[in-house]
């Protein structure tokens, strides 16, 4: 069986089904929890009901959402047609066919997806949530303080979420007291009693599970951090609400200048948000971009409990993660790069795996923490005697085990066993087998190696970056040459390759292995670059890149973009505003080493002319 098509069955059996049961004198919120992890639970009167009820809105917010794209169904237009006399009658088996796996598609899903997480600790109790999407994932925590008479038994287990669960919670009114009971069997007292739910079991794809996974193995990797206030987050909210845009491209860009307030630019506007939760207090300036930002949209609920929001930004292409501050309670949104979880974040994804680890630390820092309970990275480290590199890799493993989580909200790692056994992570290495074929052709192990070689990157000014190479197939005994354009928003278009898969599908069914371990090998390159142009050693074997660099007039507001060229013997100007006409130059040297030498020079006078690289946002 394919990785694709692999899937993890849990079984669930819950003693009765969650209920929200109102009467004129209280609210009482009973929460049915998996009874297979022993004794799991809490209870307890709620302090603020309004901020319980919203919190709850909102996660179950997020784990409702699906931002993908579904086509319309034309089945009884063309069968019109046909009845017309057309000649329709491929494109209404086409539609059809199409109507047909997206419904079987939407059964399929009802029961592809884990019911929430919900952990209670010594400290707080939290519940977790994965988006139908693939794309979205939320943790909301609740601080003890939040509740009178409280009980709990500590553990991690399953939530039952009925379907009209959400619609109840909204029911509750902060004027009656609101009691919270979360057991694996109903509690004595409480009335009416909910009839069990039969048991099931869940077949969970190994897909979903490794985007659940990773997206909190990528909270453990060094991030940029800013802080904006809510009413940042409610000007973000009613612009993006106000206004849709209908060509690319559709970022939300964050300008960071260490001593200033960070800036939110909505794309393709240039529309500027000044933030007003304090200076960047980084030690250099970054601007970078995130999609998906129509996926904030959650978050309206709690604007009116928010106290300041948090941002963390990876990187382009990582996960980013917004933390709301809502005083007794905190929600956790971490995204993905993008919305649609296509094979352009092929590459992002790869950097989640975590290094060799030596034998022993995982299980040695989990046992720890099972022990001592949340604990933060120093402490792990210093306790560990072990290099930090490796303690981090040891516990990024762990959270791909689904053992171990990190709270982004406190900075702090937390024992949490999202399954009965740990998560195999070879069985999440690789999204799907062409993926895993791919890795195989960059000489990552395994039967089938080859070799991939970038023969041509050119820069499209305004549109994004075209890639061609060659990939020698030793499996196939041949070499393949795939080609793309990866646009601004990482998305590809004019794609091709003369591989059979190709030829006979296109991009319908999914890139090839080819353009996947190009794609790959593209990415490692820049990484390479990064690192390599930091050295002078570095710097000397550099004979083409470009790079682009942007500043803000803070009296007009309008943004300049400077972005220079280097290629060969050649280093190419081009400068202007980013929505304009730009200026042209190009300067021809004797040799190489001048060239480079007038390339670095000139990158050096832009940075201390208060100029922010930021090539990576625009290519």
């Amino acid at each position: 069986m394919s990785t694709a098509t692999a899937r993890h069955p849990v079984a669930l059996s819950y003693a009765a089904q969650s209920d929200v049961v109102v009467t004129p004198d209280a609210s009482r919120v009973q929460l049915a929890l998996e009874g297979s992890r022993g004794t799991v639970g809490v209870s307890g009167q709620v302090k603020d009901p309004t901020l319980f009820r919203d919190a709850l809105a909102a996660a179950f917010a997020v784990l409702s959402s699906d931002l993908r794209y579904r086509g319309r169904d034309r089945t009884a237009y063309l069968a019109y047609l046909m009845k017309q006399g057309k000649r329709a009658s491929a494109q209404i088996w086409e539609a059809q066919k199409s109507f047909l796996d997206n419904a079987l598609e939407g059964e399929e899903k009802k029961d592809a997806v884990l019911d929430p997480v919900l952990t209670v600790d010594p400290d707080q109790v939290s519940l977790e949530v994965f988006s139908r999407d693939e794309s979205a994932y939320a943790r909301l925590a609740f601080d003890n303080s939040l509740f009178d008479k409280r009980e709990a038994a500590h553990g991690s287990t399953f939530l039952d979420v009925p379907q009209d669960l959400p619609a109840r919670l909204d029911r509750l009114r902060a004027y009656a007291p609101v009691v919270l009971e979360a057991h694996v069997a109903p509690a004595a007292k409480a009335a009416p009693a909910t009839e069990p739910r039969a048991p099931r079991t869940v077949e969970v794809p190994h897909a979903w599970l490794r985007g659940f996974l990773q997206v909190q193995s990528a909270a453990t990797l060094p991030a940029t951090t800013c802080s904006i206030a809510p009413i940042d987050l409610y000007n973000l909210l009613f612009a993006l609400r106000t206004r849709r845009s209908k060509k690319a491209p559709r970022a939300l860009r964050f300008e960071l200048v260490p001593g200033a307030p960070p800036r939110l630019v909505l794309e393709p506007w240039e529309q500027v948000l000044e933030c007003h939760g304090g200076p960047y207090t980084g030690s250099a300036p970054a601007v970078v971009r995130t999609f998906g930002r129509q996926r904030l949209a959650a978050l309206a609920r709690l604007l009116p409990h928010a106290k300041s929001v948090h941002v963390q930004l990876l990187g382009p292409g990582l996960p980013v993660f917004w933390v709301i501050d809502l005083g007794v309670a905190t929600l956790t949104l971490g995204l993905t790069g993008w919305t649609e979880s296509g094979w352009s974040s092929a590459a992002a994804f790869d950097a989640l795996m975590p290094r060799d680890v030596p034998e022993g630390l995982a299980e040695k820092l989990r046992l720890r923490l099972r022990q001592d309970g949340p604990l933060p990275f120093d402490v792990l480290t210093k306790d560990a005697g072990a290099p930090k590199d490796q303690v981090r890799a040891a516990l990024q493993l762990e959270c791909l085990r689904g053992r171990v989580l990190f709270d982004v909200a406190r900075g702090t790692y937390r024992p949490r066993e999202l399954m009965p056994t740990p998560v195999d992570e070879a069985a999440l290495r690789y999204g799907n087998e062409r993926e895993a074929r791919a890795h195989r052709l960059l000489g990552d192990g395994g039967p089938g190696s080859g070799e991939v070689k970038l023969t041509q990157v050119h820069d499209l000014v305004g549109e994004g970056t075209r890639i061609q190479g060659e990939v020698v197939d030793r499996e196939a005994v041949r070499s393949f040459f795939p080609s793309f354009t990866m646009d601004l928003e990482g998305r590809v278009k004019d794609a091709g390759c003369g591989c059979p898969h190709f030829r006979r599908s296109g991009l319908r069914e999914g890139p090839c292995e080819h353009m996947l371990a190009l794609r790959l090998a593209y990415a490692r390159r820049r990484a390479e670059e990064e690192a390599l142009r930091q050295t002078p050693e570095g710097r000397k074997l550099i004979r083409a890149e470009t790079r682009a660099y942007v500043r803000r007039d803070p009296a007009t507001g309008l943004e300049q973009v400077y972005r220079v060229s280097l290629d060969g013997k050649v280093v190419a100007l081009t400068w202007g505003p980013r929505l304009g006409d730009s200026r042209h130059q190009r300067l021809w040297f004797d040799s190489d080493t001048e060239a480079r030498t007038a390339y670095f020079s000139r990158l050096e006078k832009l940075t201390a002319d208060g100029y922010i690289d930021a090539a990576s946002t625009l290519v």
